[in-house]
């Protein structure tokens, strides 16, 4: 079976690709190498420098006709969203919509789509989001990805079936310092380089923004198993436990053996209080359940830095 992934360059993207080729699919790569690297990349893969939004990748799908398109590619800075959510609009939605059009007149079989439930769902006040929470986006990077699902759902009527994937805060080896789980790449690098970091937080929230970390391989996996069935599904992809920031660069300093200095700092725009998603659907439709705990997700991330900084 043949796939294409956007962004399968990047953090989450190559992991996906590794994944796929394990699974023994022909693997199609496109990316813009914005944020991805080459080097992630297995020399098996056949690469196509290609932004997303381009008549050329909308060619490439339908001269290649794959049966899968994996749809990682994306703005992910929520800062950067609020600075210009114009780019944002053009990266995260313009940039589906082209896909989705060159995917019907492919004949592509299945779309499956990296989207965000731990911006899409706003402050989930202390409880664990499920899919039928209300959307609450509260940074320009929220309302783009809820605005491409919309258009997925549009545009795949009568064409193909689709998969969407929530991500709450995906971490692990590769990871880029941007995006929602940033924090875990900035800790690590600060940890390896002696500086010290910032913890943003409000007021009221002594142990830091509380977050689900998901380990990237999980995440994989759950692309994996979306990549397959006719059934359209919209799925959390989280662990459904949540951290606040300082306990999370505790269990990152343990995993290092290594201890930095931190200091609070005021909350950015966008920043959400509480952010935890129930993995239940996904547990019921595609049979996934995250394997990995966020003690040794973090040893092997740092491990990762240790290495390759």
């Amino acid at each position: 079976m043949k796939v294409l992934v956007t962004g399968g360059a990047g953090f989450i993207g190559s992991h996906i690709v590794e994944a796929y080729l394990q699974e023994g699919y022909e693997v199609i790569v496109v990316d813009n190498l914005s944020t991805g690297r080459i080097e992630n990349l297995p020399a098996e893969v056949r690469f196509y420098l290609l932004d997303i939004k381009s008549r050329e990748a909308a060619k490439l799908i339908r001269l290649e006709g794959p049966e899968v398109i994996n749809h990682q590619a994306a703005q992910i800075s929520v800062p950067l969203s609020t600075q210009d959510p114009a780019f944002d609009a053009k990266e995260n939605i313009l940039g589906t919509i082209n896909l989705l059009t060159a995917a019907a007149e492919a004949g592509v079989r299945r779309f499956v789509f990296a989207s965000t439930g731990g911006a899409i769902y706003g402050d989930t006040r202390g409880s664990k989001a499920t899919e039928s929470w209300p959307a609450a986006p509260e940074s320009p990077y929220a309302q783009s990805k809820l605005s491409a699902e919309g258009y997925i759902r549009l545009l795949s009527k009568g064409k193909f079936s689709y998969a969407i994937l929530r991500y709450s805060n995906v971490y692990g080896p590769r990871q880029i310092p941007h995006g929602e789980a940033g924090v875990v790449a900035i800790f690590s690098l600060a940890l390896l380089e002696g500086k010290s970091v910032k913890v943003y937080t409000y007021p009221d929230m002594e142990r830091g923004m509380v977050r689900d970390y998901v380990y990237v391989k999980d995440v994989a996996r759950a692309n994996i198993l979306a990549s397959s069935g006719r059934d359209n599904i919209t799925v959390n992809i989280s662990t459904g436990e949540g951290t606040p920031t300082l306990d999370l660069l505790e269990k990152l300093m343990k995993a290092a053996g290594k201890r930095v200095k931190y200091e609070l700092a005021p909350p950015r725009p966008g920043d959400i209080r509480h952010s935890v998603l129930s993995p239940e659907r996904a547990r019921e439709t595609l049979g996934w359940k995250a394997q990995t705990s966020l003690e040794r997700g973090l040893k092997c991330t740092f491990d990762y830095f240790r290495r390759f900084r």
